[in-house]
């Protein structure tokens, strides 16, 4: 967790006492709420990041040209709202994947579309048909990250198809 988020995440629960002081329980609860999503956002934003660097790494012992570069923080458009989060850079030669998630953090920054806790998004640098954008959502009452469509389907996202990326990325 940034500094940032531990500050955010403190105002949250600042702001959920003072509500709860004042006599606005639905107020304290939607507050309440939010910090509980907050808190799978990032579980599942770290979870996904985890496994792109472990892939990396493990990459980067079989193939010493590899290397990796993590931003924190950073912002990235999806639709017309502006997701704030972390990029995660794998470059092998000229080739680079590059990983970028997170989710809207302020009203400024527009709103999760289709139910969506986070979002993230593959990119193959010159290999537009590999990108890949993710949407993390409850499926039977846990959040899984998917991969969505142009059409708008939506197909679970597993650490085969993050796998499948690199050999891209190595032209396998």
């Amino acid at each position: 967790m940034t500094e940032l988020d531990q500050i955010w995440s403190q105002m949250l629960e600042q702001a959920a006492a003072r509500a709860d002081n004042s006599g606005q329980s639905e107020i304290a609860g939607y507050i309440k709420l939010k910090a509980a999503n907050d808190a799978v956002r990032t579980t599942g934003v770290n979870w996904l990041f985890d496994a792109m660097i472990e892939i990396a790494a493990e990459t980067n012992r079989r193939v010493p040209a590899v290397t990796i570069e993590r931003i924190d923080p950073h912002r990235f458009d999806r639709g017309n709202s502006n997701m704030v989060g972390s990029l995660v850079r794998v470059r092998q030669g000229v080739r680079c994947l590059t990983l970028e998630a997170g989710w809207t953090r302020t009203p400024n920054d527009g709103i999760m579309r289709n139910g969506a806790l986070a979002a993230a998004r593959i990119t193959h640098f010159g290999l537009r048909n590999f990108n890949a954008d993710l949407a993390l959502i409850y499926a039977n009452e846990l959040p899984l990250w998917h991969i969505e469509s142009a059409e708008g389907s939506r197909t679970p996202f597993r650490i085969a198809d993050l796998e499948s990326h690199f050999r891209v990325l190595l032209g396998e």
